[in-house]
């Protein structure tokens, strides 16, 4: 059974840091950091429409999946985002990806924009730098196992 509107706004107003607003015609809109995570209506039959932004790996496992499509407008501009509708997703699965789309947003929130909200600074907050730290560190782990030195651009600086 999916979640009514009433268990959907619930659940996004128990997450940090979040926002509330009806707009684009009586849809439910939650936000955190004044960015959009999640958005219910657009109804398409008997249950309302809920709508959230996916992971790369969440895109290639629901896009086609019963009771969920690349969501209207948002996807058909490149970006990520479903909506699982009628019988889509279950109650547990769908609050998951909530949390998720939630996740994915403040993690491209700037660290200052974080800091005032009160949310986590982690590291997977920005994915590119801290692969970059660890490929450098794994470049220079592994030229001293060798006994031989890094090139400069893989060289720690102290």
């Amino acid at each position: 059974m999916p979640l009514s509107y009433r268990e959907f706004n619930a659940f996004c107003g128990s997450l940090p840091a979040t926002t509330y607003v009806v707009q684009w015609g009586g849809a439910h809109v939650w936000k955190v950091g004044g960015k959009v995570f999640a958005i219910g209506g657009w109804e398409r039959g008997h249950h309302p429409g809920i709508t959230f932004k996916v992971s790369e790996i969440g895109w290639e496992m629901l896009r086609d999946a019963e009771g969920c499509r690349p969501a209207p407008y948002l996807a058909s501009r490149g970006m990520k985002w479903i909506q699982s509708y009628d019988k889509g997703l279950g109650k547990r699965e769908l609050k998951q990806y909530l949390k998720a789309s939630h996740a994915i947003v403040a993690a491209g929130l700037s660290k200052k924009k974080r800091a005032e909200l009160g949310l986590a600074l982690e590291e997977s907050a920005t994915p590119k730098r801290a692969a970059n730290a660890r490929g450098k560190t794994d470049r220079t782990q592994a030229s001293q196992l060798s006994g031989t030195r890094p090139p400069n651009s893989a060289r720690q600086k102290s």
